[in-house]
């Protein structure tokens, strides 16, 4: 099991003792949501892919935020952000904007990339090192800018 798995787990059982019943819940579906992709790959996930789950559910939780702003239901909204905030404590520290670009000249350096139809390559290159850490629509978006796109 990874170290991260086992932390939310642990989590888990404090915030139970606790009482803390909107973390626990947030605890629980990044743990479900875990266990869904386990049981459908029927493999276990090491750090990297739990990462990618919450690095989703984030994504998810920021649509629906600005979905819930634009409906004007301030309410619903603020229950997405409290979401965001617990699954963020479990991800790295999110990267600078020169850091951003840093990585994206390093990707594009190393996959060789020269136009457009490279960007897939250089997204390869960088999702192992991103993930979690950056909004990958905005590293998309400087991608295809330093690709001329």
């Amino acid at each position: 099991m990874g170290m991260l798995k086992s932390r939310l787990q642990d989590d888990m059982k404090t915030a139970m003792k606790a009482g803390d019943k909107p973390r626990l819940g947030v605890i629980r579906l990044m743990l479900a949501a875990i266990k869904q992709r386990e049981v459908d790959e029927r493999i276990e996930l090491d750090d990297a892919q739990t990462l990618a789950v919450l690095d989703k559910m984030v994504k998810q939780r920021r649509d629906s935020i600005s979905q819930y702003e634009s409906a004007g239901r301030e309410d619903l909204a603020e229950v997405e952000r409290f979401e965001v905030g617990i699954i963020q404590d479990y991800l790295p520290a999110a990267l600078s904007e020169t850091e951003i670009a840093a990585l994206v000249e390093e990707a594009v350096a190393a996959s060789g990339a020269a136009a457009m139809s490279d960007m897939g390559k250089v997204m390869n290159v960088l999702r192992p090192h991103i993930q979690g850490r950056a909004d990958m629509g905005a590293v998309s978006a400087l991608v295809k800018q330093r690709l001329g796109g």
